[in-house]
């Protein structure tokens, strides 16, 4: 059964309960109402009619006579015939039943007590008698059977008014619900068909919005991730052919004698095999990490010795493109759980970007570490160009490329190796920086590990 039909069955179920029971209680009040009504009026009937009576006759023998002519007493039971329970009683002065009901035979003394509670007839100022209700329910004339009828006739076409529109309303409610939902379906579809750039059109702000909102969303990462990868193998398949087509024709050149052997033709062919080694392994890496099989080896690690050893790895470069390397740790900065080889593949990356685009006049750039709340920021510091603010959202993807991306190598994959190292560490990385004045990565982690294996 289509979910159309089950929320429609359910919205008619619902209906019919909810109508069946205003029904049952509009009849029963307007019953108990309408029988309210014609009690009392049949009790006023009731007292002037007896009063009158005995006003003209002083005593209350054959009083039932001009009571049935009015119909407010059932005429007698036949023989065999079980009597109608009569809404009244009538006693004399005395409290003895003259007309008998609620219990009460025909001649009955009834107890002063009782009398109290019904109705003192008087006649010329003087109690006479004395009317009590039994109880039963009052004598429904013919008119006044009929117009029960026609009430009960039209709660009865209500009601069927009401489960037709309950009907009409819960199948159109229920498309509307699930029309989203088969915009959804088919958009899903098409998406396992590989057609990745789906958009279904959000029309509320429920449940159903928010699971349109997350299917969007996804759609537009998966096309994004996917034009990614188109861009980040015809990247590599460029890096990859560079270096190749070099070593290809020295190879050629050699084996044909057009080229001598000399030591800095090898020195460049064996440049180009290191530049190869590095792809190879950042795709090693880069994949490692998106399979959660890059491995760390985690050991308690002193910032400071960390940021010392970086520094001295690259300050002879540093001095040599006149740039000063300086190194600041907070004094009580304890040590902290990390894989040093990872740290230092990440570090290097960042400084080896520090000083492609460092001037070198006034130029410095500074490791830092300072404490932070419940962990510990690493930041990588310069003053040179800077990166522009367009780029910024986009400098941790693969393969991005631009003037002033960073990227730190040639295959554009640097930045997205120390995210993802970084991340497998529990922490975070991010990057502030404006164009023309510097820039500062940092990277930030959790003191979460106080025991180490």
């Amino acid at each position: 059964m289509k979910l159309t039909h089950k929320l429609t069955l359910a919205f008619l179920l619902v209906s019919l309960l909810a109508i069946g029971l205003a029904a049952i209680v509009v009849q029963n009040v307007t019953s108990a109402q309408f029988n309210n009504y014609l009690l009392e009026q049949q009790r006023e009937q009731f007292l002037r009619v007896a009063a009158e009576y005995y006003a003209e006759n002083g005593n209350w023998r054959g009083v039932e006579i001009p009571l049935q002519a009015a119909q407010l007493l059932p005429p007698p039971p036949q023989p065999g015939q079980i009597p109608v329970p009569q809404p009244f009683s009538l006693t004399g002065r005395d409290g003895r039943v003259i007309i008998p009901g609620g219990g009460f035979a025909r001649g009955d003394i009834i107890l002063q007590n009782v009398l109290t509670r019904g109705t003192p007839i008087e006649v010329d100022g003087q109690i006479v008698g004395y009317l009590l209700t039994t109880g039963a329910p009052p004598a429904q004339r013919a008119i006044e059977a009929q117009y029960i009828e026609r009430v009960n006739l039209a709660l009865l076409a209500a009601a069927g008014g009401g489960v037709v529109l309950a009907l009409v309303l819960g199948l159109f409610v229920a498309r509307m619900l699930t029309h989203p939902l088969r915009e959804l379906t088919s958009a899903t579809r098409s998406l396992a068909r590989g057609e990745l750039q789906q958009q279904v059109h959000v029309q509320t702000a429920d449940e159903i919005g928010e699971l349109a909102q997350a299917f969007n969303q996804m759609s537009a990462d998966l096309a994004q991730a996917q034009q990614a990868r188109k861009q980040m193998t015809a990247d590599i398949a460029h890096d990859l052919r560079n270096p190749l087509t070099v070593l290809g024709g020295y190879l050629e050149s050699l084996a044909d004698g057009k080229l001598k052997p000399t030591p800095e033709r090898f020195a460049a062919m064996q440049a180009e095999v290191a530049h190869l080694q590095c792809l190879v392994d950042d795709l090693r890496t880069l994949s490692l990490a998106d399979a959660g099989e890059l491995r760390l080896q985690k050991e308690p690690t002193h910032v400071a010795d960390l940021l010392e050893r970086l520094a001295d790895s690259y300050r002879n470069q540093a001095e040599a493109q006149g740039i000063r390397l300086g190194v600041q740790v907070d004094a009580h900065l304890t040590e902290i759980a990390l894989d040093p080889a990872r740290m230092e593949q990440v570090l290097g990356n960042l400084v080896s970007n520090a000083l492609r685009y460092t001037t070198p006049e006034g130029g410095e750039i500074w490791l830092n570490g300072k404490p932070a709340e419940g962990g510990v920021i690493l930041e990588v510091v310069d003053n040179g160009s800077g990166i522009s603010p367009e780029i910024i959202p986009h400098i941790f993807e693969r393969s991005f490329r631009g003037d002033s991306s960073r990227s730190g190598d040639e295959s554009g994959l640097g930045l997205a190796i120390a995210k993802s190292i970084v991340e497998l560490h529990g922490g975070e990385i991010g990057v502030e920086s404006e164009a023309g004045k510097g820039c500062r990565f940092w990277m930030m982690f959790p003191k979460k590990e106080r025991r180490f294996l």
